[in-house]
């Protein structure tokens, strides 16, 4: 299906692996122009090329470290000027490290956590804000979480600030509706790498048994009422139907779960 994305401007942030880059090849597809904002180059620029190869009319990468305000404007500006602007921003970056107990965690590591997953939507949404309210036009999409929807052992205070993603994008949206821009939530449930390759040396999925052994893996795709586990082109498709105006142009201020059944919130 033709989703009139292309020749849009889309910026992804931690476009380089895992979901994120399943986003960016998702509107690579599309024959989108793609910014990916990853603080691994490297990453980013096998990710680049593979948009390319898959359809997309250009691709940059530009070394964006995103609780870096400075950095995210430079992103930006760099957006704008090769592709004429910004017309969809997937705040996809995050992070939620090693999992445990709240109460064995300390202030430092609460403080990383905030700063990655929210300070940093902050950044690139009032940068994007920036180049489309005067454009009266626009698709924020953020990347939240189902922990931030009903909570989950192991993820108090990453849960917490996805949560918190939501409520600023319900708020966001309400005031720049007016403008004709559009924000909605994407939450994914245990969301796993197709393969190694997918995954950058900056990805929580590294070390994958600081998350989940093959044996809880398992066990966590039997709980599903769909019984598996999602992957990272299932996010894409999402992510993809709400950026274009096509499919979802009367749709803002929602929190949608990819989650195989996880939560359901009504």
């Amino acid at each position: 299906m033709d989703m009139d994305l292309k020749g849009k401007s889309v910026v992804v942030t931690g476009g380089g692996s895992n979901i994120g880059r399943a986003i960016v090849l998702g509107f690579a597809a599309e024959g989108a122009k793609i910014t990916i904002a990853d603080i691994d180059v490297e990453q980013g620029e096998k990710t680049a090329a593979l948009a390319l190869a898959q359809g997309a009319a250009a691709a940059q990468v530009v070394k964006t470290d995103i609780t870096n305000l400075d950095q995210v404007k430079a992103t930006f500006k760099a957006a704008a000027e090769k592709f004429g602007g910004v017309d969809v921003l997937v705040n996809n970056a995050g992070w939620w490290g090693p999992m445990g107990a709240f109460s064995q965690t300390e202030p430092d590591f609460w403080q990383k956590l905030v700063n990655i997953n929210f300070i940093g939507v902050l950044h690139c949404t009032k940068a994007a804000l920036e180049l489309m309210i005067p454009r009266n036009s626009g698709a924020i999409v953020f990347i939240s979480s189902d922990a931030g929807r009903q909570g989950e052992p192991r993820q108090a205070v990453y849960g917490g600030v996805k949560a918190a993603i939501n409520g600023f994008m319900k708020t966001v949206a309400k005031e720049n509706g007016r403008y004709g821009i559009r924000c909605n939530s994407i939450c994914p449930g245990a969301t796993i790498p197709a393969s190694s390759e997918e995954v950058g040396s900056n990805s929580s999925w590294l070390d994958p048994a600081q998350t989940f052994t093959p044996e809880q893996m398992e066990k966590v795709a039997k709980s599903m009422p769909l019984r598996k586990l999602g992957r990272p082109q299932d996010i894409a498709n999402a992510v993809i139907f709400m950026a274009s105006a096509k499919s979802a142009g009367h749709i803002t201020g929602q929190v949608l779960s990819v989650s195989g059944g996880y939560s359901m919130v009504g």
